[in-house]
């Protein structure tokens, strides 16, 4: 896919895969996905399976494809955690439901006693339904197909899955680009419309964009 417009700072699109809901139900995570954004392409990728002492469910291998067999067998999240971390760094990170990969993501980082340094989590399913309004689902797949946005492996692979969200913020940033009139577009301003309901965010952007162009 080509974009036109670039964002003027790198954002890491963040995916994982997971045993369970939530950390708070003794979830831990199987598989990360960390793809840097940097103007218009995904320039680097931070992609691997991780072991972390974890069960997991037939539902899970059945949805994802995962294996026990896979998990006993990849790097421990004691070397996939911190590695993880500094590839992130203090870039601003992005996850489609960024609710779900924010608490996997501070939990692994508390168990591994290292302190996340990102500069800010932007959830692309509330950027969408700010700036791609009118669609009857935002979750990934369904938004994905009626963006024309085809995944390159499996779905609910965590890799696939962020390339996919990727795709999804690079358009919206496009939109906002063309749209306005802008170059190039920050990703602080992608989180300033996420903090935005869906009734402030036209006056917010003419504020922001068209009277800056």
């Amino acid at each position: 896919m080509t974009y036109s417009t670039d964002l003027s700072a790198p954002l890491v699109m963040l995916d994982f895969e997971t045993t369970d809901m939530g950390p708070e139900m003794g979830g831990r995570i199987t598989e990360v996905a960390a793809l840097r954004i940097e103007g218009r392409q995904i320039t680097q990728r931070f992609v691997s399976l991780v072991n972390c002492g974890a069960y997991v469910s037939p539902f899970i291998t059945q949805l994802t494809g995962i294996t026990q067999k896979m998990v006993d067998g990849a790097p421990p999240a004691a070397e996939i955690v911190p590695a993880l971390l500094e590839f992130i760094g203090s870039d601003v990170l992005a996850a489609h439901n960024a609710s779900f990969d924010q608490k996997f993501l501070l939990n692994e980082a508390r168990l591994q006693g290292i302190q996340p340094r990102h500069a800010g989590m932007l959830c692309s399913v509330m950027l969408a339904r700010r700036l791609l309004p009118g669609y009857r689902s935002y979750s990934l797949g369904q938004i994905a197909a009626a963006r024309g946005i085809a995944f390159s492996s499996r779905a609910h692979r965590a890799e696939a899955d962020a390339e996919v969200a990727a795709h999804l913020v690079l358009q919206m940033v496009d939109k906002l680009g063309r749209d306005f009139g802008h170059a190039s577009i920050a990703p602080q301003l992608l989180l300033q419309i996420n903090q935005k309901s869906a009734a402030q965010t036209p006056a917010f952007l003419r504020k922001q964009l068209f009277e800056q162009a």
